[in-house]
């Protein structure tokens, strides 16, 4: 049962019923004043299309203009202000020089009024339902196991020698390197618990660890390697699978699909980069602006029907200090994923 809480000075002049705090919600990511706010409307918009009972939480960088925030809470996003997160000194070349600001999502595991989130990055969408994720065992992280096929991998010996988990008897992990990899996850989608005491282990730890190509989805993997669990490819389809592993594509089930190819990204698509020309790819951009163009789906129309009915926003801030200070929120070992 979720906690009720209804801050005095405004109990009796601005609710006429009990705040219920949501225990579940999705949550995002945006920095800067570019476009990437457009993918969060149309996340947002996505999620109310596909009838989640969950909210959207927003967690912006300090660098998120007003303008751009206001847009949010008019699709009916809860809007959070995060610290920036920064690597220890280094020299390492990142495989996208905008990564590095995305360590800034370890914030994501202070938001403790919520007992499990889903993450989404902002150039992803959701077509269908995914609400029965949040009902899956507490202790783990869940999320799509991702492809070394790419270019950007060059520097790994995965895509050395041609080795994917997606396809693991294509090639064969060589018996004279060890144990094969770890599996690993796209961490543009992962279903988790916040907990303050995983977030400042994650700060500890991350200072004594030398950042790596794919900044914090290398350092999150190395972090959750043992409580991490696969889920289908249908919760993350990361475009690149559509020419890189076919075989293992359903498109008519996917619920999930994810814009970060090159030149993939919907509000800047102009079909020039390669591979988006093909007609999946042209099919699924058009499907992104289908959604957030949909005026219906916009937050005002939405409550006017009553299908939101009144929800408030709560200003949380003062539970999750109180958390903090008072200790209240225990830390969970994890078991070891089997």
């Amino acid at each position: 049962m979720a906690p009720e809480l209804v801050p005095t000075a405004v109990k009796s002049c601005v609710f006429s019923k009990p705040v219920t705090l949501p225990r579940r919600a999705y949550v995002t990511f945006l920095a800067g004043n570019g476009d990437y706010v457009k993918g969060v409307v149309g996340l947002a918009k996505g999620l109310r299309k596909a009838k989640s009972a969950y909210p959207l939480v927003v967690a912006v960088l300090p660098d998120v203009p007003e303008e751009h925030r206001e847009i949010l809470r008019s699709q009916g996003c809860i809007v959070r202000e995060i610290e920036p997160v920064y690597p220890p000194e280094n020299q390492t070349q990142f495989a996208m020089a905008y990564y590095v600001i995305n360590y800034s999502k370890l914030r994501i595991w202070e938001f403790v009024e919520y007992h499990k989130m889903i993450y989404l990055d902002g150039d992803i969408q959701v077509y269908d339902n995914i609400d029965h994720l949040f009902d899956l065992p507490d202790a783990h992280l869940y999320a799509v196991m991702d492809c070394f096929c790419e270019k950007t991998w060059s520097h790994t010996p995965q895509f050395k020698i041609g080795y994917c988990q997606q396809c693991p008897n294509k090639v064969q992990w060589p018996a004279e390197w060890g144990q094969p990899p770890s599996l690993y996850f796209n961490a543009g989608m992962f279903v988790y618990e916040p907990r303050l005491d995983t977030y400042q282990d994650l700060l500890k730890t991350l200072r004594v660890t030398p950042p790596t190509p794919f900044a914090e989805q290398d350092f999150l993997n190395m972090y959750f390697k043992d409580i991490y669990k696969p889920i289908p490819l249908v919760y993350n389809l990361v475009l690149a699978m559509l020419w890189r592993h076919p075989e293992n594509v359903e498109l008519d089930k996917v619920k999930v699909v994810h814009y970060c190819a090159a030149g993939s990204k919907p509000w800047r698509y102009t079909g020039k980069e390669e591979n988006m020309q093909r007609e999946d790819i042209k099919m699924l951009v058009k499907k992104w602006w289908d959604v957030y163009n949909d005026e219906s789906l916009d937050y005002k129309n939405q409550t006017r029907s009553g299908i939101e009915g009144d929800a408030v926003p709560l200003n949380v801030d003062p539970f999750i200090a109180a958390l903090s200070e008072a200790g209240q929120v225990e830390y969970l070992t994890a078991p070891s994923a089997a």
